[in-house]
Order: structure tokens, then C-alpha cells, then sequence
């Protein structure tokens, strides 16, 4: 199946909470979107790992993906080497996206910023054909996305351009809230940790609130960029 939009995240959760508005806005235009997860979150305070499993097939479901994958990674612990990189190249070139979303480049969880840069670096090397590459027994071929952007998530990082998701906010939400075990409940025993407060979600939609304020719409998802930006008229800017 070609993808025209791939979506990486360290973590389950991550690509809802970075940007899933502009996923579900996508899908609605009629593209085709999937998600790879990198790790199933097992280090997490709340919840497992099992249930991050569950989780993250209802927002999938939710978001209406093509498809959601697991890598397994270990959470926490992966690193940006050979190994690694062959994995992600493996889904590149058997997805073949135009579009890479990833992590954001510099996040309070470290695993944001290595994931954000192996998958970066990924993508780059999918694009070279001298780096052999096989599913099963079928050899695959060279492809690089065209583009990748990168979603904000913990830390205000200045956007390089955003997304009107004024009509898909309250999709991205009920996404998010898929994730039951790491937001806010009051009838958890479960340690408390920075975004199971009940101002987190609050923050999620102030965000985009202000994104949306600064370009004249309701809510926006920001991403960052690789490369200049590039528009084909000046009336395609809102």
C-alpha cells in the first residue's frame, strides 16, 4: 500500500498530541495516512504497555489511519545507529509517502529529539540505492519523501508554518483522549505526572487556540521544516 502521509512518533500518543488535527484534516481531503509508532511507551508512569496497545488502536480507529505499526523500540533506550535506521528505510520504502511527520527536534522527553533525528536521517538514506534493503525475499527499492515536518509537543518551539485545524479539533481530542491511562482521572491511583494534570489538555487546546489566533483562524497545529518553505501563488497562503 502507498501512503501519501507517514506519520512517525516516539511514543503512542505522540503523533495525536503533535498532530492530530492535521492528520485527521489530511485523511478528510482524501489522503491516505499511517502511523509508526517507534516504542510502545513501556517506561511510562501510568498504564502499560499493553494498554498503550489498546490506546493506540482506538485513536487510530478515532483518527480514521490506513494503518498503525509498532517498531518496538526500546522505550527510552534506542539510539540513532545502523540498526535502527534500517528499520524505519524498511517501512519507507514499502509505504513510499510523499510526506514524513516526526517528532518534534528538541523536547523535554529525550526520546523525542532522537526519534525526531532518526527518522530525519531515515529518510534520508531511503533515498540511496546502495543501501540494500528487503521484505521477506523481495529486494526493495530506493525512495525518499519528499518532504518531512516536524510537530511541536512539549516545548513552544516557533513554528515554520501551521495548519488550520479548526474543524478537526474536537477529532485530535477525542483522539488524545483515547489514551485514558495518561491523562486525567480522578479515580486513578496511579502517580500523577505532567500531562495526567487537569490543566493538560487545557494547554493542548490553548496552543492551538494561539496558532490559529496568530493566522486569523480558530486552532492550528504548527510544524517545523527541513527545507524552505515554497507556495505555488501567494493567494495559497491564508
Amino acid at each position: 500500500m502507498k501512503l501519501d502521509i507517514l506519520v512517525f512518533g516516539a511514543h503512542p500518543d505522540d503523533a495525536e498530541l503533535g498532530a492530530g488535527g492535521t492528520i485527521a484534516k489530511e485523511i478528510a481531503l482524501g489522503k491516505k495516512v499511517g502511523i509508526v509508532d517507534l516504542t510502545r511507551g513501556e517506561l511510562g508512569t501510568r498504564g502499560s504497555a499493553e494498554i498503550r496497545d489498546k490506546e493506540s488502536a482506538a485513536a487510530a480507529k478515532i483518527l480514521g489511519v490506513a494503518l498503525r505499526e509498532n517498531l518496538r523500540f526500546r522505550d527510552g533506550f534506542f539510539i540513532n545507529d545502523e540498526a535502527h535506521q534500517l528499520e524505519i528505510i524498511k517501512l519507507i520504502r514499502k509505504y513510499q509517502p510523499n510526506i514524513v511527520l516526526c517528532n518534534a527536534i528538541d523536547d523535554r522527553h529525550i526520546d523525542h529529539g532522537k526519534g525526531s533525528k532518526l527518522v530525519s536521517d531515515a529518510c534520508f538514506l531511503s533515498g540511496l540505492r546502495r543501501i540494500e534493503t528487503k521484505i521477506g525475499e523481495e529486494k526493495q527499492q530506493e525512495w525518499r519523501p519528499k518532504l518531512v515536518y516536524h510537530y511541536i509537543q512539549w516545548k513552544n518551539i516557533s513554528p515554520d508554518f501551521v495548519v488550520d485545524i479548526s474543524t478537526y479539533i474536537d477529532i485530535k481530542t477525542d483522539a488524545i483522549l483515547a489514551y485514558s491511562s495518561q491523562f486525567h482521572d480522578p479515580n486513578s491511583n496511579e502517580p500523577e505526572t505532567p500531562i495526567s494534570s487537569k490543566t493538560f489538555i487545557e494547554s493542548v487546546h490553548y496552543r492551538a487556540k494561539d496558532l490559529g489566533r496568530l493566522v486569523g483562524v480558530d486552532y492550528a497545529e504548527g510544524f517545523t521544516v527541513e527545507r524552505m518553505v515554497a507556495v505555488d501563488s501567494l493567494d495559497h497562503l491564508i
